[in-house]
C-alpha cells in the first residue's frame, strides 16, 4: 500500500546567483550557504530557474528567502553526498542486500528507458544516504469548512498545493502557523521527488529498500514526471504519473515473469481502489456540506454564500462524516482479513488537507486509464496525448480529460 508514502515534486535546486547576487560576498565557511557556494562553484547545472528563484526572493521577502535557501540547502546536501552506484557496486564494503537493490534499480530504469519511453538517462545511477526516514516533509493546508487547496506560487512550476522543508521542524512550524490562522493542516514525510530533470536524482535509503513492485512504482512515477508536467496543476501531474507507474509496474512484473509477485500487486491496487473510493465519498459529503462548488478544472472552490448552519453544527457535521469513513474502512479491513495497511493514515487525525493528499494522487488516474486504453496502450501515443493536453489552459485540459474516448 502506497498512499502513506506520497512522493512529492519539482524540488528547487540549489542556486549559486541567489548566494552572490542578492549578499554580494562569499559565504562563511562552515555554513550552510558555504556548502551552497562550493556546490555552485563545481560548475552544476543551474540554468534560468536561478534568476527565476533570485526574483522570487527579493519580490516577496525574508520568509520566502528562507524557504528557498532551505531548499538549496537540502538540495546541495544531497548532491554533495551522492555516491556512484557502479562504485559501490564493486566495493567490498557495500552490504550485500544494498547492491542487490542498486542492482535491481539500475535493471528498473534500463526497462523504464527501453520499455516505458521515459527518460531515464542518467538518473538513478547514484546513491545517497540522507541519515532520516523522509528526505522531505510536505504542508498541505484547506480552510476549515472547505476542501479548496491552498496553493503557493513557485518559479517554473507555477502555483502547487503544497509546500516542502527538508528539515522535519520547519515543516511542522509552517504547519502551526498555517493552522493558527484557521487552516486544515496536514504535515507528511515524503520519500522521494523529481527535480525534473534540472539534476540527475539518485537513489535514495528513505526508499530503496522497498519491496520490487513498490520501488518500481516510486522510479517509474518520478521518471513520468520528466516526460510531461503541467506547469500549476498538481492533481493532473500526480495523477498521471501514477497511472504510468502502475501501467509500468504491471508490464515490469509480467516481463520478470513473475505471476506471483504480480498477483500480490493486483490485490493491493483492488484494495486501493476500495480505499479511495471511501476518502472519495467522504470528500463529496464534506462538499456538500461546506456549499463548496466545482471550479473549471473539476476542483472544489470555497463557496461566497452564508452557511444555513452555524459554524458550531457544521464542524460537528464534519466530525460525523470522518466518523462514518473510519467505520468504513473498519468494515473494508474485516473484508480484507484484517489487512491494516491503511492504519497509519487512519491514525493521524482526518481533516480536510489530510484527505486532499488522497485526491490528488488519484482523482483523475481513471481518465489516465481511459486515455491509454483510448491509444490501446501504447505509450509514444498516450504520451503524446497527455502532451497536448498540458499545453492547454487549466480549465481546458481538465475539460478535456473526462471527455469520453473513442
Amino acid at each position: 500500500m502506497r498512499v502513506m508514502e506520497r512522493f512529492a515534486r519539482c524540488g528547487l535546486p540549489a542556486l549559486r546567483l541567489l548566494l552572490s547576487a542578492t549578499t554580494g560576498v562569499t559565504p562563511r565557511a562552515g555554513t550552510g550557504a558555504a556548502m551552497l557556494w562550493r556546490l555552485a562553484a563545481t560548475g552544476r547545472r543551474f540554468g534560468l530557474v536561478t534568476l527565476w528563484v533570485m526574483g522570487a526572493v527579493v519580490l516577496t521577502g525574508c520568509q520566502t528567502a528562507g524557504f528557498y535557501l532551505q531548499a538549496a540547502r537540502g538540495q546541495a546536501q544531497i548532491i554533495l553526498h551522492k555516491r556512484s552506484c557502479e562504485k559501490l557496486l564493486a566495493h567490498p564494503d557495500t552490504p550485500m542486500e544494498l547492491k542487490a537493490k542498486l542492482q535491481l534499480a539500475r535493471e528498473m530504469c534500463d526497462f523504464a528507458k527501453n520499455e516505458l519511453k521515459l527518460p531515464a538517462n542518467g538518473h538513478y545511477r547514484h546513491y545517497a544516504d540522507v541519515g532520516r526516514r523522509y528526505v522531505v516533509w510536505n504542508v498541505t493546508a484547506s480552510p476549515e469548512f472547505s476542501l479548496e487547496s491552498k496553493s503557493w506560487w513557485y518559479p517554473v512550476v507555477g502555483s502547487l498545493d503544497y509546500r516542502g522543508y527538508f528539515v522535519e521542524a520547519q515543516a511542522h512550524g509552517q504547519g502551526s502557523r498555517l493552522w493558527a490562522r484557521g487552516f486544515d493542516v496536514s504535515v507528511e514525510g515524503i520519500e522521494a521527488y523529481s527535480t525534473l530533470g534540472w539534476f540527475k536524482d539518485p537513489l535514495l535509503n528513505t526508499f530503496v529498500h522497498h519491496s520490487e513492485a513498490a520501488l518500481a512504482e516510486l522510479l517509474f512515477h518520478e521518471l513520468a514526471h520528466q516526460r510531461v508536467f503541467a506547469r500549476g496543476d498538481t492533481d493532473f501531474n500526480e495523477a498521471f504519473a501514477t497511472a504510468v507507474a502502475e501501467t509500468g509496474v504491471r508490464r515490469w512484473l509480467r516481463a520478470q515473469g513473475d505471476t506471483e509477485v504480480l498477483a500480490r500487486y493486483e490485490q493491493s491496487r483492488g484494495r486501493n481502489v476500495q480505499f479511495v473510493q471511501l476518502v472519495q465519498n467522504a470528500r463529496h459529503k464534506l462538499a456538500v456540506l461546506y456549499g463548496d462548488e466545482h471550479g473549471e478544472d473539476g476542483g472544489f472552490k470555497a463557496t461566497r454564500r452564508q452557511h444555513a448552519a452555524s459554524p458550531v453544527q457544521v464542524r460537528q457535521e464534519k466530525q460525523r462524516i470522518f466518523g462514518g469513513l473510519r467505520r468504513d474502512h473498519e468494515q473494508l479491513k474485516s473484508e480484507w482479513n484484517g489487512y491494516a495497511g491503511y492504519d497509519a493514515w487512519f491514525d493521524r487525525p482526518l481533516n480536510n488537507a489530510h484527505l486532499n493528499t488522497v485526491a490528488a494522487y488519484y482523482d483523475l488516474v481513471p481518465a489516465f486509464v481511459r486515455l491509454l486504453e483510448a491509444n490501446e496502450g501504447d505509450l509514444e501515443t498516450f504520451y503524446a496525448a497527455v502532451k497536448r493536453l498540458a499545453k492547454l489552459p487549466k480549465a481546458e485540459r481538465h475539460r478535456q480529460l473526462h471527455l469520453p474516448q473513442h
